[in-house]
């Protein structure tokens, strides 16, 4: 039997017992004797009876993290959306194995916890992406950054718990819609919309002041600005 099937059959029977008997009182051993392997076996899947019901969080993790690394800074916020679809396809693809942790871990305080605990580490990984990404040491930085992974996560799990509670026929539509909607809230950092040094750029570049001169006075300036003269 390959490994594969045998983590397979690890994890129907472990959701099976939970479903007879409650999470609490299935142990280890339950789980390897409806499977038919021996305890030592049940560990060389899995390090213990929770990591049955969250198997994949740090290989998801590693996954959003190499597909944000990969991006530049013009493509930051597609890494993003492209990170949270990745994450949203995870538990599409998981199908029914997805609804049955929803009803899990909604009955079950400690997995509740659990579950609290991986939604912080993906926060924190879009957090420090995103602070990168604005490149400001401002004192309001941190906290930029912080409302926009919020935002992320929780546009994320928004559409998620929608398609768990089947209220979704198109859930990966949704959290693109979403992702829009959440992005639109935050403005692109200027390196991002300004062309780099020493190159053309087609359209209308405009200059905003404040100035206690007289607009009259200061308009033969900014035409020599605009037309790439150096001023007074």
């Amino acid at each position: 039997m390959t490994k594969g099937s045998t983590r397979e059959r690890l994890t129907q029977a472990a959701f099976a017992l939970f479903d007879e008997r409650g999470y609490e009182q299935t142990t280890i051993d339950d789980v390897a004797e409806r499977a038919g392997v021996g305890r030592t076996t049940f560990f060389r899947h899995y390090r213990s009876k929770e990591e049955v019901i969250f198997p994949d969080h740090d290989r998801l993790l590693a996954t959003i993290r190499d597909r944000l690394a990969g991006s530049t800074h013009a493509t930051a916020l597609v890494a993003v959306s492209d990170a949270v679809r990745i994450v949203l396809m995870h538990y599409l693809d998981e199908g029914d194995l997805a609804l049955r942790r929803y009803a899990l871990t909604s009955k079950v305080p400690a997995l509740r916890e659990r579950e609290i605990v991986s939604v912080a580490r993906y926060q924190r990984l879009f957090r420090e992406f995103i602070s990168d990404w604005m490149g400001d040491t401002g004192t309001s930085a941190p906290l930029r950054a912080e409302l926009m992974a919020a935002n992320v996560v929780a546009a994320h799990n928004h559409v998620l718990r929608r398609w768990l509670r089947g209220e979704s026929t198109d859930p990966v539509a949704e959290v693109d819609d979403a992702m829009r909607e959440v992005l639109a809230l935050f403005p692109v950092p200027a390196a991002s919309s300004v062309p780099p040094a020493g190159t053309d750029a087609d359209g209308t570049t405009v200059v905003v002041l404040r100035s206690g001169t007289d607009i009259d006075a200061l308009l033969p300036s900014l035409r020599r600005l605009l037309q790439g003269g150096t001023g007074p």
